[in-house]
């Protein structure tokens, strides 16, 4: 039977469910591309409750340093950094989210997939520090809202000045009255929000309900609209963000996926760390790259991506995007082909999609993102 979140009634009566990772929910409500377009321009609101939610603590710091590749010990309260867990081979475990609510309590947030693989690595590991490792996935409700009007509507629900929250920053709030966190991240590519509604389990979802159904009533007049994974999944490609499972696996490792910003050799130990330090100094043989196609077609996951008719690597994410009105894709090359500009073949069934290399994000960051909209 597949699993549900506090949600799961309004998803059920407004959109149209999928199976994703082992949970029911919502593709998209009134359409994936209007989904996209709400986001970039104004607003959306998605459940991301499906995902993973750990809060730490006691000897954190430590801890995280050592199963984690960016330097958490750096990190201040109330505030977050995008990172990776490495096995001892440099392949990563997962991607997740770290940011420190209090002096000795850091939450954690990982993919819906490998809950149970991370909860696993993360309790072996562990054993030789003194923490406490609280698992509420379940008993914690978890909305992304995001676009250029996303803090005004969060505003209106939370006692805090959200002006005050950096980007990668968190902190305890209440919502509508109700205790809960806010974080300031955003995997669109846009101003973004995760709204944590605290003490809302599977089986009591009216707090969680009351917080979503604040946001959306404040959300009106900037005619907010929820929104699908169909459209999350196309805004964070557009994003140039990595999708764990297709972009990122225990093969690859953080250098090969150019996320090599979360990995600090500086630090004296963590899992994986000599792995990657001689892999960056002999430089990694393939990389990620983002693909812009020049003519009328849609790349998809597995297609082959050609180089002078050889086959050089493989699409990992493709799609259509309905903001540069192309289609768009990523995944692994040799190196010596990984520069801007170059170009390259999609092949699409019996096509051969005239393609060339490009900088992530796709959109023109002075329209789109939240460079443009945060303060």
């Amino acid at each position: 039977m597949l699993r549900r979140t506090q949600l799961y009634d309004y998803h059920a009566k407004n959109g149209h469910m999928v199976d994703f990772a082992g949970f029911e929910l919502p593709i998209w409500y009134k359409g994936i591309v209007p989904e996209c377009n709400a986001v970039r321009n104004s607003v959306g609101i998605f459940d991301v409750s499906h995902m993973g939610r750990a809060l730490i603590s006691g000897d954190a710091a430590a801890f995280l340093d050592c199963v984690t590749t960016n330097d958490v010990a750096a990190l201040e309260v109330g505030r977050g950094h995008y990172s990776v867990m490495c096995n001892e081979k440099g392949g990563i475990i997962d991607d997740i989210v770290i940011c420190r609510l209090t002096e000795k309590q850091y939450l954690m947030v990982f993919n819906a997939g490998n809950r149970e693989k991370d909860l696993n690595w993360l309790s072996n590991n562990a054993k030789l520090f003194n923490v406490e490792m609280q698992h509420v996935s379940d008993e914690v409700s978890m909305f992304a809202v995001q676009g250029p009007n996303a803090r005004y509507v969060v505003q209106e629900i939370c006692d805090g000045d959200l002006s005050q929250i950096p980007r990668f920053g968190g902190r305890y709030v209440q919502l509508n009255g109700i205790r809960g966190i806010v974080t300031r991240t955003g995997y669109t590519g846009e101003e973004g929000f995760e709204v944590f509604t605290v003490d809302a389990p599977i089986d009591r979802p009216e707090k969680a309900a009351t917080v979503w159904n604040a946001i959306l009533s404040h959300g009106k007049k900037f005619d907010i609209q929820p929104c699908g994974l169909g459209a999350r999944d196309v805004l964070r490609l557009e994003a140039g963000m990595c999708l764990y499972g297709n972009d990122l696996t225990e093969s690859t490792t953080p250098l090969q996926a150019r996320l090599g910003f979360v990995v600090k050799l500086t630090k004296t130990k963590f899992i994986g760390r000599d792995i990657l330090a001689k892999e960056k100094a002999e430089s990694a043989e393939k990389v990620r790259v983002g693909l812009r196609v020049l003519e009328s077609g849609i790349p998809r996951p597995e297609c082959a991506i050609l180089r002078d008719s050889q086959v050089i690597g493989t699409v990992t994410s493709g799609t259509f995007s309905p903001t540069t009105n192309r289609g768009i894709a990523m995944g692994y090359v040799p190196k010596q082909y990984s520069k801007i500009g170059e170009s390259m073949g999609i092949k699409v069934r019996d096509r051969i999609l005239r393609a060339e290399v490009t900088g992530f994000p796709f959109y023109d960051t002075s329209r789109y993102g939240w460079q443009r909209t945060a303060k």
